[in-house]
């Protein structure tokens, strides 16, 4: 019988006794007491069948519906059957569904003709159902190189589109901009913010990154909910998270603030760290994090292998024994995960990866698990040494006996809007910025110096 049958099939209405003031609700199941129910095998939680009680007893209520109404003339197992039927037992090993709103003003276009409740990647567009008023512009920090175009984008931003423009409040201490004539023109029309103190989360509606990949990890870092659109300009090293060109960029933000953009959804890693205290006296996390690359667990300054509990699920999968351990996004594939000796995954692909950081295990190899699982890692109880946790190689701190870190997948990704595509931005990036298969071209036969030798020389060749 299928699970979600299962509570309908054996739920009786019972006359409610002379002191009841509602009608009593008796759960018997006739396979359970011969103990071949498939739920008494799997061990049914307490609150499972609490839940089933409390539907059963309002379902019972809905059942006595006036006459007439859209309620009325439907059986109580029907009815009990609708309830039961959206609630799962066990986890999903799907993503969860990302959020579609992003910041104040964006979200994805809706595509009335698809049928399916997960949309293709490719058809994920952005779309503002109102104009974007406020946009956060952060640029590389120690950069000589970025000065000019920061000021230029600012410049452009409050006198040609007339928005409200969010910088950091560090970047009014810098020397280079304060000295600079044309910053002064604009600088106190700039609306300044703390990253310690001031929560974005409703305030902007638009994020542009100046720099390289790192000034998008800390844009990802400022937003630990809803992340507005962010568009992200080379400007920095390698630039493998940062698909646009600056030269180009009026008609570049133009196309975007009228909404012709494809989105790359990110998917971001929820960290929670539990102390062993906080856990003993019910104190909540102090550390929640978000992270768009990894988080990486590793033996810090000691001089001994890290010993590292990994559990999936709840589930004891193996000890680490190493150096360190990756778990990471699809997007944090290409970043120290691939150092590591992992594949490299589309930022599109629900996944979490576990990469070891040189086991002492010839036969540890990368693993790719479903992204709806939940992943608790701790240090063995026989351990030498605790061990190190950092969050986007920030926020380090330490991993010590007792404690955990249960790593998940996060309802809210890095919108990214796409310079052209979801693939060919991604692949050229491979191609451009980590040089993916390289190598030169196979000649053609016609281009052999020297084939009198026959099939021994043209082997020769290949």
């Amino acid at each position: 019988m299928p699970r979600k049958l299962h509570f309908a099939a054996f739920f009786e209405r019972k006359s409610p006794s002379p002191d009841s003031k509602e009608p009593s609700v008796i759960a018997t199941c006739l396979p359970c007491a011969t103990r071949k129910c498939p739920i008494t095998r799997l061990s049914m939680e307490e609150k499972t069948l609490a839940l089933a009680q409390a539907i059963a007893r309002q379902s019972l209520t809905e059942t006595d519906s006036p006459p007439g109404s859209p309620r009325s003339g439907r059986t109580h197992a029907s009815i009990l059957q609708e309830k039961v039927q959206g609630f799962r037992r066990t986890r999903s090993l799907n993503a969860p569904s990302p959020v579609q709103q992003f910041g104040p003003c964006g979200r994805i276009m809706k595509n009335s003709a698809m049928v399916m409740t997960i949309q293709d990647p490719a058809s994920q567009r952005l779309t503002w159902y109102k104009p974007p008023l406020t946009v956060l512009v952060i640029k590389k920090v120690r950069d000589a190189a970025v000065i000019s175009p920061f000021i230029q984008l600012v410049q452009w931003f409050i006198h040609e589109k007339r928005m409200v423009v969010f910088v950091e409040s560090a970047v009014m201490d810098d020397p280079l901009l304060i000295n600079n004539p044309s910053f002064g023109l604009v600088q106190d029309k700039l609306m300044t913010f703390t990253e310690s103190k001031d929560d974005l989360t409703d305030k902007i509606d638009f994020v542009v990154c100046l720099g390289g990949d790192g000034t998008l990890l800390y844009a990802s870092s400022l937003f630990q909910q809803s992340v507005p659109p962010i568009m992200a300009f080379h400007l920095g090293s390698l630039g493998f998270l940062t698909p646009f060109k600056f030269e180009d960029f009026r008609q570049q933000v133009t196309h975007v603030l009228e909404g012709h953009a494809a989105l790359t959804l990110r998917s971001r890693l929820r960290c929670i760290l539990i102390k062993q205290a906080e856990e003993i006296k019910n104190l909540d996390p102090s550390t929640n994090q978000l992270v768009l690359n990894e988080v990486v667990i590793d033996r810090g300054p000691s001089p001994y292998l890290s010993n590292i509990d990994l559990y999936l699920d709840g589930k004891l999968i193996t000890s680490v024994q190493g150096d360190g351990l990756i778990v990471s996004t699809p997007t944090g594939s290409t970043a120290y995960a691939v150092a590591a000796g992992a594949s490299m995954i589309h930022p599109s692909v629900p996944a979490v990866m576990v990469t070891p950081i040189c086991p002492h295990s010839l036969s540890f190899r990368p693993i790719v698990v479903p992204a709806g699982v939940e992943l608790k890692i701790s240090v063995s109880p026989d351990s030498r040494n605790t061990a190190w946790v950092s969050f986007d190689g920030r926020k380090r701190q330490e991993l010590c006996h007792g404690d955990s870190l249960r790593v998940n997948t996060s309802i809210y990704p890095i919108p990214s809007i796409c310079s052209q595509d979801q693939i060919s931005d991604w692949f050229d990036s491979l191609a451009e910025c980590l040089h993916w298969n390289v190598r030169k071209k196979q000649k053609h036969l016609d281009e052999l110096t020297d084939l009198s030798g026959g099939g021994g020389q043209a082997e020769e060749g290949r």
